[in-house]
C-alpha cells in the first residue's frame, strides 16, 4: 500500500528555562512517500500489544526516582553503571531487521538534511558541521522522557506515526529499539578500527535535590559509551557553566536539568600523504589562506551531476568509514536535496589524484532555534510534558548540539607523487581549494554520521 508519513518536523545539548533546564543532542524529521508492499515502520520498532499492556502495568517501576550526586563527587554512583554494557546486541540480520535499519537510516538522513538546510541559510560564509545520527538520538531521549501529547508529537517528528492512530508502546519500548539500531551503526564503525577515535558521551546535570526517574536514566544507558548524571548549583550561572565544562572536558579526554550528548570522530588516514608546503585555499574570490593539504591517489567513485552544478567523490578513510566530498562548480552554493538518492547514487570508479585540506572542524547549533525556524517552536517548549524524566515541572529552553570531526595523516602513507608509480594511468586531478561540502558514512549501512560545509579550513583553529 502507499506509505505517506506527515512532514514533521544530539556532541552536546543544553536547555534552559525559569523552571528547569535541559540540554540534549539530536533532532530529526522525515517525509517519505513510495509505493510498495512492506511492514509499516511503526510495527518494526514496537512490541506486540500484550507486551505493551504488561509494560504499562509496571507503574511502580517507572515511578522509582533518585537524586543525582554532586558534580564534585569523586565516586561513581550505581545508577551510572550499565550491567549490560559489555553485552553488545547482536546485529539483526533478518529481513525485517534490515528493513527497520533501512527506514531508520533514511529518517536520520532526511532530518539531518533539513537541519543542514536551516543552518546553511543562517550561517553564510561559516564552517558547518552536524551529526544527524546524534541529533536523531537526542530527540529520541526527549521522547523517552515525554508523556501524553508531547510523546505523540515527538513520535510523529521521528517519523513513526501508528498506522491506525493507536499509539501502542510509545516512549520507552520504541525508544530503546531505536537506540539499539543507532548503537548498532556506531558499533559497526568501531568494530574493525583499533586506532579510530570515535566516542559518544551523555551527561545529565540537574539542580541539587531534583529527583530524576531511574527508568529514564536506565533507558538512556545503552545510547552512549558513558553516561553521567550529576547535580549542579545553578544559582550562580557562570560558576555552573565553569563546573560543567570542566567536568565534561575531564570525562572526555531553581529546578534545572541539563542533558548533554557529545560525539567526536578523529581519523589518521594511512593511505594519505601530507604535502610538504601549505597550499592556497580560496575562501572567496578575493580572499585566500595558506593551509596544510593531504593527497590521496587511487580508484575512487566519482560523478558530475547532469546539470553540471557539482561533482561528487567518495573516499574510504578507514576500514568502516566513507568520506563523501561534494565540490560546487563555478562557485555555486549547492543546496542539497533532502533525499539521499540524487547525489549519492550513480557514481563510477575513476583513477583520481585528490588534494584536500587537513580538517579539524567543530559545529554547534541550538536545537530549539532550529525547530523555531522549522515552525515547530512549541515541540519541546513551554508546556511540554516531560513527566517521565522527573515529577518536577521541567521545560526545555536552549538546546546546544556539538559535533567534532578531524581528518589528518601521519605522513607515512604514500610518497609525495604516487602517480609517478603508474606512468601509463591517466589520473583525474581534483583539488579542493575552495569551499566544499562533506559527509561521513558508515560503510556497511551507509548511515550518515556527519554532514558539513568547509568554507575556511583554518576557521576555529
Amino acid at each position: 500500500y502507499r506509505r505517506r508519513l506527515p512532514q514533521v518536523s544530539w556532541n552536546q545539548v543544553c536547555s534552559m528555562n525559569l523552571v528547569a533546564e535541559l540540554l540534549c543532542l539530536s533532532a530529526c524529521l522525515t517525509t517519505l512517500t513510495c509505493d510498495r508492499v512492506y511492514v509499516h515502520p511503526f510495527n518494526l520498532f514496537s512490541f506486540k500489544k500484550g507486551t505493551c499492556e504488561e509494560l504499562e502495568n509496571q507503574v511502580p517501576e517507572r515511578k522509582k526516582t533518585f537524586v543525582p550526586v554532586s558534580i564534585e563527587s569523586q565516586t561513581t554512583p550505581s545508577y551510572e553503571d550499565d550491567p549490560n554494557k559489555e553485552k553488545l546486541e547482536a546485529q539483526r540480520r533478518s529481513g525485517q531487521g534490515q528493513q527497520a535499519l533501512s527506514y531508520l537510516k533514511e529518517s536520520v538522513h532526511f532530518l539531518g538534511m533539513r537541519f543542514y538546510s536551516t543552518l546553511r541559510e543562517a550561517r553564510q560564509g561559516q564552517n558547518l558541521l552536524l551529526s544527524p545520527t546524534s541529533l536523531y538520538g537526542s530527540l529520541v531521549s526527549f521522547y523517552l522522557g515525554a508523556s501524553n501529547q508531547t510523546a505523540a508529537n515527538l513520535q510523529g517528528l521521528l517519523g513513526f506515526a501508528p498506522p491506525s492512530g493507536d499509539p501502542d508502546c510509545i516512549s520507552r519500548v520504541f525508544g530503546q529499539e531505536v537506540f539499539s539500531m543507532l548503537r548498532m551503526i556506531e558499533n559497526l564503525v568501531k568494530s574493525r578500527e583499533e586506532e579510530l577515535q570515535f566516542s559518544k558521551m551523555l551527561c545529565v546535570f540537574s539542580a541539587p535535590g531534583v529527583p530524576l526517574s531511574l527508568r529514564f536514566v536506565q533507558d538512556l544507558l545503552p545510547s552512549a559509551d558513558a553516561l553521567y548524571a550529576r547535580a549542579v548549583d545553578f544559582t550562580n550561572p557562570s560558576e555552573a557553566v565553569k563546573q560543567v565544562n570542566t567536568f565534561m572536558e575531564a570525562k572526555s579526554n531553581g529546578q534545572k536539568l541539563i542533558s548533554s550528548f557529545s560525539i567526536c570522530f578523529s581519523v589518521d588516514v594511512k593511505q594519505a600523504s601530507r604535502l610538504e608546503e601549505a597550499q592556497e585555499f580560496w575562501v572567496d574570490s578575493d580572499t585566500k589562506v595558506m593551509v596544510p593539504m593531504l593527497s590521496f591517489v587511487g580508484t575512487f567513485n566519482y560523478k558530475t551531476d547532469a546539470s553540471g552544478t557539482f561533482s561528487v567523490i567518495e573516499v574510504p578513510i578507514s576500514k568502516t568509514m566513507l568520506l563523501v566530498l561534494l565540490q560546487p562548480i563555478n562557485d555555486s552554493d549547492v543546496e542539497l536535496p533532502l533525499q539521499s538518492l540524487p547525489w549519492l547514487q550513480q557514481l563510477s570508479p575513476r583513477e583520481i589524484k585528490l588534494t584536500l585540506p587537513e580538517l579539524t572542524i567543530e559545529g554547534s547549533s541550538d536545537l530549539q532555534e532550529l525547530l523555531d525556524n522549522m515552525e515547530l517552536p512549541t515541540l519541546l517548549g513551554k508546556g511540554a510534558d516531560l513527566s517521565r524524566i522527573s515529577d518536577a515541572n521541567l521545560t526545555v529552553g536552549k538546546v546546544i548540539n556539538k559535533a567534532f570531526f578531524k581528518l589528518t595523516s601521519d605522513g607515512t602513507g604514500q610518497p609525495e607523487d604516487p602517480t609517478a608509480q603508474k606512468e601509463d594511468t591517466v589520473f583525474l586531478d581534483i583539488t579542493l581549494n575552495k569551499p566544499f561540502l562533506l559527509a561521513v558514512f558508515e560503510e556497511t549501512t551507509r548511515a550518515m554520521l556527519f554532514l558539513g560545509r568547509v568554507t575556511n579550513p583554518l576557521q576555529g583553529l
